[in-house]
């Protein structure tokens, strides 16, 4: 289906056109005339299916420009997010008088609250800074028609569930609620049961965990050979634009050290960069600026990558869902990418876990392993005490 095949308004289509945007994700015909016909929805789809866009387009499609007020809310876990949401949105609503805002932590709440007094129709928010608000400020919510939870697996993981509760219950009227999530734990269909009424479920993540368009490259390597192995990758593959991951801060700032070093265009975003700072990388990469980002799990959540080519797990992943959401980063909206992802023997029973899970066509880089005789973790044995045995005399 296309977008033009839709009951849009002009200025709407005229904004898509200009985007580029042409046929509709799976996500977004399965949900699309259900949000604008007021159902509450749970979705569950890949990342970088076009989850943003299947909320925003509805959201300007029903704003009603006569009503200065704030008619949908979207609650995401992170400023990133937030930020990433509102361009979307403005995009979408550039040739309109619809007017968007992001608030979140980090920025004063002063310049925030002087937006929203002149006229907010589209807010975008994360939970602290919405409470903030709703607490110390005129700042109504009466007058919103659709609440958007996004990212709500994430919001669980960051510990925002109270404050999510919190803002739903802020929100007394009828109204329309959408729950986006990569992954459905208990808590969060816990949280669907309890506010949602009789929602549409989709989920297009069940036959399609990874993108189809994404390969999957493995490498084998050790501790010692992991940097060496990274660079010779690097400069015999050349990528367009690179993320390289990894678990910790420190060995990000670590790796970062090594690699500017021997790469030029190499910069390094982790959750201990002040917000100007982290935006303005974020920025900066979208627009080619930077061709290699070394990163934390920070970047490895619904951020909209377009130009990476290629995602590099410089550290194995703790588990299948962090695999996930890193490798999601590239062959987003129907482009191919490729994901390497270096792994040690210690790995090998994980590496199978996450390649089954994902169902993954593997493509080696070098020696296949043999992930059908992983032997047996040694169980350790437990010391005893130096004076064990005089205990045991006496």
């Amino acid at each position: 289906m296309k977008f033009t095949d839709l009951d849009l308004k002009p200025k709407i289509l005229a904004a898509l056109r200009d985007m580029q945007y042409v046929d509709l994700t799976p996500v977004q015909e399965k949900t699309f005339p259900h949000i604008l016909a007021g159902r509450d929805i749970i979705a569950k789809a890949e990342t970088g299916s076009g989850k943003t866009a299947a909320c925003a387009i509805p959201m300007v499609q029903m704003v009603d420009t006569s009503l200065k007020a704030v008619q949908a809310l979207i609650l995401v876990p992170t400023r990133e997010l937030a930020l990433q949401y509102v361009g979307e949105i403005s995009n979408i609503a550039r040739r309109t008088n619809i007017a968007p805002s992001a608030v979140y932590g980090g920025f004063p709440i002063q310049i925030q609250t002087a937006k929203l007094n002149h006229g907010v129709e589209i807010l975008v928010a994360t939970p602290g800074r919405l409470i903030d608000l709703l607490r110390n400020t005129k700042l109504s919510l009466s007058n919103v028609r659709t609440f958007v939870l996004d990212e709500a697996d994430e919001m669980l993981n960051m510990g925002f569930i109270s404050d999510v509760e919190f803002i739903i219950n802020c929100l007394i009227h009828e109204h329309q609620t959408l729950l986006f999530s990569a992954t459905m734990p208990k808590e969060i269909s816990k949280l669907a049961r309890k506010y949602l009424k009789n929602p549409l479920t989709v989920d297009l993540s069940r036959d399609q965990t990874a993108p189809q368009n994404l390969q999957h490259h493995f490498m084998q390597v050790n501790n010692k050979n992991r940097l060496e192995s990274l660079l010779k990758y690097m400069n015999k593959i050349r990528p367009k634009q690179a993320i390289i991951f990894c678990n910790s801060r420190i060995g990000a700032e670590k790796l970062h050290s090594h690699l500017k070093k021997k790469l030029s265009s190499t910069e390094i975003i982790h959750g201990g960069l002040d917000q100007s700072r982290r935006t303005s990388l974020f920025n900066r990469f979208r627009k080619m600026e930077i061709k290699i980002m070394v990163a934390t799990a920070l970047a490895s959540r619904g951020l909209d990558f377009t130009h990476a080519t290629h995602v590099i797990n410089y550290d194995f992943p703790a588990d299948t869902e962090a695999y996930t959401h890193r490798t999601g980063r590239t062959a987003r909206m129907g482009r191919k990418g490729i994901a390497l992802t270096l792994f040690a023997k210690r790995d090998l029973r994980n590496l199978k876990t996450i390649i089954k899970a994902n169902r993954i066509q593997p493509i080696w880089k070098g020696t296949e392993p043999d992930l059908k005789n992983i032997p047996r973790p040694r169980k350790s044995r437990k010391r005893r005490p130096r004076n064990y045995r005089l205990r045991m005399r006496k």
